[in-house]
């Protein structure tokens, strides 16, 4: 068996509904017990395109392809609490590339496992949150189990609104121990049981600046430390300790003529490995009659490569990585979300295109034949307990 597991693309993980910023001060709004039992029930199915002119030996050209299906709970308790569960299943099959060689004409090529990959992976989350009449403050518990992995974390949050209700200041606090026993099979692996343990610090303030719009700020931190190597990669050897920072802002605004809001996110990270990126996304939420919503959105990515990424060995490097997703890239994804309300009823669908090419980047450096393209396609159903 051979697959990534640290940099999983949590596009496929996310239980997500699209919420248009409302014209009007919400401040306290999200600090509201719920006052119904709320249901959810989701599928996507995420799609990587096959490997063909980059690959050159091992296995076939198919990648991975993962089906997720998640529930959502969400329900008030007693006068100033409430609960919230979410379970996600997901199913993943497919192969992925082991390491990059070098071709008869000199060039580098994947090589891929020559594995078939069947795994399943059960996620279970449970939050209680209690509200205050400025705030809210919540606590949670995530337990995610696979074949080979297994994953304990806790996490404690908090939101205080100022006193008039216009600035809202909030912070986060978490952390995962994380078991790793790679499967054994036709392909060696370069451990047999490993740990990690991950810790993280967010802080964010969000800012009503008028009737009609909002800005929020957010700092975090991450500590990763232990086994942070890929057991599945040929000769993989990273450092067994990562820093990580990230600087993001955001602007909602809503526009009564056309009754829609546009979104406005930016990302900056960096970390010690030399991994530096920026994000941007920009969505438009357009109400329509009849109670449906319609949201293009679109996304560019930008990444420098780790200071260890090369795309052939050498025995003299103290840490190496072929790892595409540590190579400096550029990607753009773009896609659609519909959301249609009837009665206690809800229903979403979207789609998402995901591309990548090293030249789309604004960091230089050496071009990755694992880089991946992607499709990505959901639906879900919500209800509302009246």
């Amino acid at each position: 068996m051979s697959r990534p597991k640290d940099e999983r693309n949590k596009t496929v993980l996310a239980l997500t509904s699209s919420a248009l910023l409302l014209p009007a001060y919400q401040g306290a709004l999200a600090d509201a017990q719920p006052e119904f039992t709320e249901v959810g029930m989701r599928y996507s199915k995420y799609d990587e395109d096959d490997i063909l002119s980059r690959k050159a030996f091992g296995g076939g050209s198919e990648r991975y392809e993962i089906d997720v299906a998640q529930f959502h709970l969400l329900a008030p308790v007693a006068d100033q609490w409430s609960f919230a569960l979410d379970v996600a299943w997901e199913d993943m099959s497919g192969a992925s590339p082991w390491f990059v060689g070098e071709s008869a004409s000199g060039s580098p090529k994947v090589i891929m496992s020559g594995a078939s990959i069947e795994d399943t992976r059960t996620e279970v989350s449970g939050t209680t949150r209690y509200y205050f009449d400025r705030g809210n403050a919540g606590l949670n518990y995530t337990y995610s189990d696979e074949d080979d992995y297994t994953s304990n974390a806790v996490a404690v949050d908090g939101a205080f609104n100022s006193e008039d209700g216009l600035t809202t200041y909030s912070a986060a606090v978490s952390t995962s121990h994380d078991d790793i026993d790679p499967t054994q099979g036709t392909i060696p692996t370069n451990t047999l049981s490993a740990r990690k343990d991950v810790n993280s610090v967010w802080v964010g303030v969000s800012r009503i600046v008028s009737k009609r719009a909002l800005v929020r700020f957010g700092l975090s931190y991450t500590y990763r430390d232990g086994f942070l190597t890929d057991p599945y990669k040929g000769d993989d050897r990273r450092p067994d300790e990562r820093k990580e920072w990230a600087a993001s802002a955001g602007y909602r605004h809503f526009f009564d003529a056309p009754n829609a809001a546009l979104h406005v996110d930016y990302r900056y990270f960096n970390d010690d490995w030399d991994v530096q990126s920026h994000t941007v996304d920009i969505a438009w939420e357009q109400n329509l009659p009849q109670n449906f919503r319609v949201t293009p959105f679109i996304r560019y990515y930008t990444q420098h490569e780790a200071e260890f990424f090369y795309n052939l060995e050498d025995p003299s490097y103290e840490y190496f990585a072929d790892d595409y997703r540590l190579s400096a890239f550029g990607a753009f994804s773009y896609g659609l979300r519909l959301r249609h309300d009837f009665g206690d009823w809800s229903i979403n669908l979207d789609a998402e295109r995901y591309k990548t090419d090293e030249s789309w980047g604004i960091y230089s450096g050496e071009e990755s034949p694992g880089l991946v393209d992607f499709w990505r396609y959901g639906i879900g159903l919500d209800y509302i307990f009246r």
